[in-house]
């Protein structure tokens, strides 16, 4: 399941930056219609939740990867 939502966030982080780009560049093109400013919301409201769950997902993993110094042995 971790590597099916980081797929899913890495695709959908190049969509993101693709359309974001394209807005850059069609304003020093022309004038954009009002819709085409909200185009990078959907792929947005995809990485929010698939982000936060990478961020959180190893404090909830059961391993326990620790250093032996960070555990307080020598």
């Amino acid at each position: 399941m971790n590597s099916v939502i980081r797929i899913i966030h890495r695709w959908t982080s190049l969509l993101f930056s693709l359309v974001v780009a394209s807005i850059f560049v069609g304003m020093a093109v022309t004038t954009l219609p009002d819709w085409y400013y909200y185009l990078p919301l959907p792929p947005l409201f995809v990485l929010i939740p698939t982000g936060i769950y990478m961020f959180f997902a190893p404090y909830f993993s059961g391993r326990r990867d620790t250093l032996p110094a960070a555990k307080g042995h020598a």
